[in-house]
């Protein structure tokens, strides 16, 4: 009796993950080795405080839920001590705490992940956390958009210069 609950207990978590990696827009895989409490504290309040789920799970457990959800290139990262970063709500936003935290300790590793149903490598994971926020790229935006106006009302306060020094 015992065994039956653990294999089903077992197979609630795979689920559970599963469901985690089908619905997030990003996760990012990390080897927190070497982080002591106090640093590790401070990662899942900064994770926590941006909307992302951070947990430590086993890797036959993460195998088998990469396996459900169709993703088993993650497979080659899921070595060593695995900590898995959740977002439903920003794909960014993961990747982004994640490496600056690991730019201020050199524990933390990025071992790679999934962003948008695709994996990624390390690199690349790096390279979204380098991009700007989307509130940042929508003001990069809109100060482009805002440029030939600006330029054209500066002409023109310009030329009404020019024609009252010459009246």
């Amino acid at each position: 009796m015992a065994n039956a609950k653990v294999i089903q207990a077992k197979q609630d978590a795979v689920d559970v993950v599963t469901a985690k990696l089908q619905n997030s827009l990003s996760t990012v895989v990390a080897d927190y080795r070497g982080l002591n409490v106090s640093q590790v504290t401070e990662l899942r309040k900064q994770l926590r405080e941006a909307g992302v789920e951070f947990q430590v799970l086993k890797n036959t457990l993460l195998r088998r839920a990469t396996a459900a959800a169709e993703l088993s290139e993650l497979d080659e990262v899921l070595t060593g001590p695995t900590a898995i970063a959740f977002s439903t709500t920003d794909a960014v936003a993961p990747a982004k705490i994640l490496n600056d935290f690991a730019k201020k300790n050199d524990a933390l590793k990025l071992k790679g992940g999934v962003v948008e149903g695709r994996v990624i490598d390390a690199e690349q994971l790096k390279a979204l956390a380098e991009l700007p926020s989307r509130d940042g790229l929508l003001s990069m935006l809109l100060s482009v958009l805002q440029a030939p106006m600006r330029n054209f009302a500066l002409a023109v306060k310009a030329v009404a210069e020019k024609e009252e020094q010459s009246a």
